[in-house]
């Protein structure tokens, strides 16, 4: 091989050994395992060569291969992995519990569990007592219940809670040292690339794949903070407000950092709220002194890290490798309101109103990229080493767009003119709504035309997509579709402002402009969407109304969080505990642990078994089953020996009306993402009655030539000799349209046809790709659009097709 490549290329190739193996360190010789390539840290030094090796290693790689730069001065090579290695999750660490009795100081696990549903659900003291009351009375288990009183719980949580950093007066900090999140965190800066087939295109995800992590290593490793701060309200009428500061970790995954576990978001402080009267409203002097009081309280927050930031520390990991640490806040997460404050701009009313660039206050509907960047100005985030407050404000959806640009102005402009076309269509409007297919995660509107004031989470649900990964492609795509978007605003806003005497130059619109160096820099949007930090303030505020008593709150208030932090670290502990007792579950046949075998679908909602003449003739009125019984013995005589499946004793397939199948009516269906190529689950009804409604949900069913559209009618599993196969009876949407309507490719729309209902067809449930949802076009019986607003998934799915069918 090494004589091989020497004839390729004409030259030496000192410690150059082609091998077979997965991306692999090893040890003994400093060597780094590459997919085919095994290269020492000596030729890695070699630039020139290790770039032509490069060059090979890209013209064999495969179709969806990625590859991972890190950063230079983390002195690990560059690797390529193939596609089905990488997608996966990172599961969690296999390590032996600490101790098998989690819940002390707690004496039984039985009070553990019961006091953490109290904690959970923030029962008063009379609540906790009388639950404890009837626990007692009804005692007869095989735990025994121990604990007497709220006071008692009270005291076992005081005790639980000294594992952690209480709360201080100045200075709120949570001190974790959990292991079993170590092989989570990431130091070293990357950048990912995907092989499309032609070339290695770059993708974003993760702050770490993003270029601010990368330019922030330089010899120390970066730990790089997400802070989120903003006032909510905890009484129903706005007179108690409060203030939080919210911290999470950017080096773990965001599945991690964003979810509702121990390493995921944490209040990390409570800001004052300096309370103005009608004297000093509106003056100058006194916005400057609340400005004044909000960065000298922020500054406690951090003043620990600023001199951290310029000179490292050394932290002893909870991989135990030591780590020179460098403390950087990479994205500050908050409304327009609060970017002001932080960045110590005028605001609405000033001269250049945004808090990123200089964008004059009259230009702000104007789209360009060539626009001024502001530099950093002397404030408290100023004091801390590779930060500029404003390359670490960051772009919102929720406000931006959920609460900003669609709520307030495109959904308010489409009432408008609808409501202008007259009664009639505003009622189609809402009735077409009404009719849309229900689907997990999306809000089912019965009416929308009267929506008028709501929170953005519903405005999310009308107007819905975003990704959350990015490559090169999608946003030079995105930035083509802004530009095009703003166009086309321009010329609608020329025409129409004077008659709805809309104002469309605000902030909101115009922080659209920085979207996507955000996501250059940062990562995906969600990465620094303030929608997760928000959802925080409903248990605070659960926590103020039902355990305070309305005085000195914040004390309160932060005093039980710190008590439901060690609640969810005990908690997971303990589960952690219950998986590791699974696991040591063994087969006494096989002698081997019993795994869970993931599938590609799984049929549920088992009906039993029933003859084909029982279906016909409960289905008598249904055209679609007629002739089942005969349909199926065609169907499986073709289907068998095309997937080389051997008939029964070598004879074709004749059911009898007298043979039974299992009948099913739910199914779910893994698939890997194409926006972050993780395994997610569509869970699908086929289901004459399900909560009192018919529930027939649609699939995207692979094919030859391109993927197509069915409705589920009917879902059943056959014994066809020894093998069991499981089928579903579908109505096809596959009709040819020819020539696509002009309006249909002006606004994005996939338009399918549906085949007669008398026409049904049968496939394998394996066919089945994912879910989809179809929308009746009222206009034109039997033709059906595909959603592709639903997730991020079958939005790229549809661009593809919709591509296709362009070419």
């Amino acid at each position: 091989m090494v004589r091989a490549w020497r004839a390729l290329r004409g030259k030496a190739a000192p410690h150059i050994e082609i091998a077979a193996g997965s991306a692999q360190s090893d040890t003994t010789s400093s060597c780094y395992v590459l997919p085919s390539v095994k290269l020492s840290y000596q030729t890695m030094r070699h630039t020139s060569l290790y770039t032509e090796l490069t060059e090979i290693l890209q013209e064999s790689a495969k179709t969806h291969d990625i590859k991972v730069e890190y950063h230079p001065h983390s002195k690990i090579p560059s690797t390529i992995h193939r596609f089905v290695d990488f997608s996966h999750h990172r599961s969690m660490e296999d390590s032996v519990p600490r101790s098998t009795s989690l819940w002390e100081p707690f004496r039984m696990r039985l009070d553990f569990e019961v006091a953490e549903i109290a904690l959970e659900a923030v029962m008063t003291k009379d609540q906790t007592n009388r639950l404890f009351n009837l626990l007692h009375r009804s005692a007869c288990g095989k735990e025994a219940f121990t604990l007497q009183s709220h006071d008692e719980v009270h005291s076992f949580w005081e005790m639980a809670s000294k594992r952690f950093t209480p709360f201080q007066s100045s200075v709120v900090s949570v001190k974790y040292r959990n292991s079993r999140f170590a092989k989570h965190f990431v130091f070293d800066a990357q950048r990912l690339y995907k092989y499309n087939g032609a070339r290695f295109t770059c993708f974003f995800n993760e702050p770490w794949t993003a270029n601010t992590f990368w330019d922030a290593q330089v010899y120390a490793k970066p730990l790089a903070f997400i802070l989120y701060a903003d006032k909510n309200k905890l009484s129903s009428f706005g007179t108690q407000k409060g203030y939080l500061i919210i911290a999470r970790i950017a080096n773990l995954p965001i599945e991690i950092w964003n979810g509702v576990g121990v390493a995921g978001s944490r209040v990390v402080g409570w800001l004052p709220i300096v309370n103005k009267n009608q004297k000093d409203s509106g003056k100058a002097s006194f916005v400057n002194f609340k400005n004044a009081v909000w960065h000298e309280s922020f500054l406690q927050l951090i003043e620990s890290a600023i001199q951290h930031s310029k000179t490292g520390y050394w932290f002893d990991c909870g991989d135990l490798i030591r780590r020179l640490l460098w403390p950087i806040i990479l994205i500050l997460s908050a409304d327009y309101e609060e970017q002001c404050i932080m960045s110590l701009i005028c605001g609405l009313k000033g001269k250049f109103p945004c808090p990123v660039c200089l964008v004059p206050q009259d230009m702000q509907s104007i789209y360009t990229e060539e626009l001024t960047l502001r530099t950093t100005l002397q404030n408290i985030f100023w004091k801390v080493h590779h930060c500029d407050i404003h390359r670490a404000l960051s772009w919102d959806c929720m406000h931006a767009n959920n609460g900003g640009l669609w709520s307030n102005h495109l959904w308010v402009e489409l009432q408008f003119w609808i409501t202008d076309l007259g009664r009639e269509a505003a009622v189609q409007i809402d009735s077409n709504f009404d009719a849309f297919l229900r689907w997990p995660d999306l809000q089912h509107f019965s009416c929308v035309m009267k929506i008028d004031f709501t929170d953005s989470a519903t405005h999310e649900d009308i107007s819905k997509v975003s990704l959350e990964v990015h490559t090169e492609d999608t946003i030079a795509a995105g930035r083509e579709t802004l530009c095009e978007f703003s166009t086309l605003l321009d010329e609608y806003i020329t025409k129409s402002e004077p008659e709805t005497g809309k104002n469309w130059n605000f902030p909101k619109k115009h922080s659209n402009v920085h979207v996507f160096n955000d996501i250059l820099a940062k990562g995906a949007t969600r990465n620094y969407n303030t929608k997760p930090n928000e959802r925080m303030h409903g248990p605070l505020c659960a926590i103020y109304l039902r355990w305070t008593n309305f005085k000195n709150v914040a004390t309160q208030i932060i005093h039980y969080d710190h008590w439901l932090l060690t609640l969810t670290s005990m908690r997971s502990e303990i589960d952690d505990l219950d998986e590791y007792t699974r696991q040591q579950v063994v087969d006494p046949e096989a002698g081997e642990e019993i795994k869970e075998v993931a599938t590609h679908t799984y049929l549920g909602a088992r009906q039993g078994s029933q003859s084909f003449s029982q279906i016909e003739q409960e289905h008598a009125a249904d055209t679609a089953f007629s002739g089942f019984q005969i349909r199926l013995n065609r169907f499986l005589n073709e289907f068998l020996p095309r997937f080389e499946i051997p008939f029964p004793d070598g004879r074709h397939v004749h059911f009898r009306p007298d043979d039974q199948v299992t009948v099913f009516q739910y199914l779910w269906v893994n698939y890997e993402s194409m926006v972050d190529w993780h395994l997610k689950r569509d869970l699908l009804r086929c289901n004459p009655s399900f909560f009192g409604s018919p529930r027939y949900d649609c699939v995207m069913v692979k094919a030859q030539d391109q993927p197509f559209f069915v409705c589920l009618i009917f879902l059943f599993r056959c014994s066809i000799g020894k093998i069991v196969l499981s089928f579903a009876l579908i109505h096809p949407y596959d009709v040819a349209i020819g020539h696509h309507h002009r309006q249909d490719i002006d606004l994005g729309l996939y338009r399918v046809r549906a085949k007669p209902h008398a026409s049904p067809e049968l496939i394998s449930v394996e066919s089945i790709i994912r879910g989809a949802v179809l929308a009746s076009d009222p206009a034109t019986a039997g033709d059906y659009f595909i959603v592709d607003t639903i997730n991020t998934d079958i939005f790229l799915r549809m661009k593809s097709l919709q591509a296709h069918c362009v070419n």
